[in-house]
């Protein structure tokens, strides 16, 4: 594996948790190189026969990172979150590799931001992300929901009473509520892209992008 960027965008993921263990079935899912690393045996063996290619290393050891051909990875994901000393040296590790994007798992504020200092290139919340997520789909019409850095989101969901049966033109929903609904899709047909003259069913989909409070107030509407 230690050559694999030349197959293609390769990953190595760093933590067989359950963080860890579902980027690398996800990714290699879609097709890409994925080296996946724990220390503990039990781990590597269970997903021995569910990924390609599992290797028992400790991340912690630099010669480890090494020997499995760290640096000639396009992306690193360092997925330990239960040692925090753990996850900082490993990626500390990775930084003097001077070799793939870095992306790590933290499980605070406080340890996102020494991640940051040290120089992961970006940091994810898994819990508060995935928390902050279902309580959007929980709280309204929203079927889907993604949120990003700038409090800008872009969501599926069903449409509010006051619009089913007028065009978008009609509903000046830009206009009256602050967001733009970027396409519909209507049972048995294709996803189209928004037009003044698309008329709204009270059987469509929404995908609908602004900021996250004009959203939430929309998507709140009878």
């Amino acid at each position: 594996m230690a050559n694999s960027r030349s197959f293609g965008r390769s990953v190595l993921i760093i933590g067989l948790g359950r963080f860890g263990a579902s980027m690398a079935l996800n990714l290699e899912s879609l097709g890409t190189n994925v080296l996946a690393i724990d220390k503990r045996a039990d781990l590597v063996q269970d997903y021995s026969g569910k990924l390609t290619h599992v290797v028992e290393a400790d991340a912690t050891n630099i010669e480890a990172l090494n020997q499995v051909g760290a640096s000639h990875f396009d992306v690193a994901v360092v997925g330990v979150g239960t040692s925090i000393e753990a996850s900082v040296l490993i990626t500390a590790n990775l930084v003097d590799l001077a070799g793939p994007v870095i992306w790590a798992k933290a499980i605070s504020v406080a340890h996102g931001k020494i991640l940051e200092r040290i120089g992961a290139h970006h940091v994810v919340f898994p819990e508060k992300d995935a928390g902050q997520r279902v309580a959007h789909l929980v709280n309204g019409r929203l079927l889907d929901y993604i949120e990003f850095d700038d409090g800008w989101a872009i969501v599926k969901m069903h449409p509010p009473r006051e619009i089913q049966g007028f065009s978008l033109g009609e509903s000046d929903i830009r206009t009256k509520y602050g967001v733009t609904v970027v396409g519909v899709k209507s049972p048995g047909r294709d996803f189209t892209y928004a037009e003044p003259d698309t008329v709204v069913s009270s059987h469509d989909t929404l995908i609908v992008s602004g900021h996250t409070d004009l959203i939430e107030r929309f998507s709140n509407r009878p």
